[in-house]
């Protein structure tokens, strides 16, 4: 199971990387040495882990074992409501978008694993999932799929027209991003579109349209998912300079402390920028300093090298972005209830 990895090592193997990746990169793979640590993709811990084999595979297969994953995709459309005045009286509405995310995370990670199978077999961290380990067959998978967006479907019939066609137009973006990774540096930034979709779709539920602040606060999230899947992406650089996949992380090189950097500042001016839109007082900058100091942390804290045990570090700062949401739906709901009482 080490095939990869062990490649990695052979004469000459480091040169052709070199000559596959970008310049900015190269001195990582050139000077620094490969290790063998792996975080692991699924853990088999609680719940998940006593189901029966076809029922833990299915669960794996739509991430229900890492929550992170829904969390993040929850977080920017509770911020549309909230940043819209929706807090409070369409707390429905929030967790319906929060059952949303749920199923269509689920759906979207059984899309990409169907479409990355091959890919997955030839990665070190992600060739025990289900479908290229065996577990869960692809016409099972393709089941499962289908009886995931029908949940999503029934969340769509809960939303104002707008708020549905806006969600229904997610579905071209969502079915492409698999494929981004093979094309373009920037898989993260299509990611960043995608994630942050659902804020589109609760702010044009509770507002009734879709109104330069919610932009503004569409635009910085994309910067902060970037950001964070650039971290992520961290934990895969060796496989994946081998294998041909593309990241931001590479495209980064030994820059990527400084490219997470520029990109949470991003996101935090165009919050600036969002909140001040809709409540233009020092109320609107104060309720994203929480944020703004979190963000800081990860970036001081980065360390996007190889040394051992830097891949669970980078799953440590990757993590604690859920932490970070919750702080940004605090500030929106600050700003957002005041001006809405």
């Amino acid at each position: 199971m080490q095939e990869v990895r062990n490649a990695s090592h052979a004469p000459g193997t480091r040169q052709r990387l070199a000559r596959q990746t970008p310049s900015s990169y190269a001195p990582i793979m050139q000077t620094q040495p490969m290790h063998e640590e792996i975080v692991p993709d699924s853990e088999h811990k609680g719940l998940v882990g006593r189901l029966p084999p076809t029922l833990r595979g299915l669960a794996l297969l739509a991430r229900f074992d890492r929550p992170i994953g829904w969390w993040l995709l929850f977080w920017p459309g509770a911020w549309g409501v909230a940043l819209a005045g929706g807090a409070v009286q369409r707390w429905d509405l929030i967790l319906w978008l929060l059952a949303g995310s749920i199923a269509m995370r689920g759906a979207g990670c059984v899309f990409n694993d169907i479409v990355d199978r091959d890919l997955d077999a030839q990665v070190a961290r992600t060739r025990a999932r289900p479908i290229p380990s065996g577990l869960v067959s692809m016409k099972l998978a393709w089941v499962w799929l289908i009886a995931l967006c029908l949940i999503g479907f029934a969340v769509l019939l809960q939303l104002t027209f707008l708020a549905a066609i806006v969600a229904l137009a997610s579905l071209a973006p969502v079915a492409a991003y698999p494929f981004m990774k093979r094309i373009t540096w920037w898989p993260q930034a299509w990611l960043g579109i995608v994630f942050s979709w659902a804020l589109l779709v609760g702010w044009s539920d509770i507002a009734g349209a879709l109104d330069t602040p919610m932009w503004l606060l569409y635009a910085g999230s994309i910067a902060w998912v970037i950001g964070y899947d650039t971290i992520y992406a961290l934990q895969d650089r060796e496989d994946d300079a081998m294998i041909g996949i593309r990241s931001s992380a590479l495209r980064m090189g030994t820059h990527v402390k400084a490219g997470v950097g520029i990109f949470y500042v991003a996101a935090v001016a165009l919050w600036v920028a969002a909140f001040w839109q809709v409540r233009p007082d020092p109320l609107a900058i104060a309720a994203l300093v929480p944020v703004a100091l979190h963000l800081a942390w990860q970036v001081v804290t980065l360390k996007p090298d190889t040394h051992e045990g830097a891949g669970t570090a980078a799953l440590a700062r990757f993590r604690s972005n859920r932490f970070a949401g919750l702080l940004m739906f605090l500030a929106c709901v600050v700003v957002g209830t005041s001006l809405h009482p």
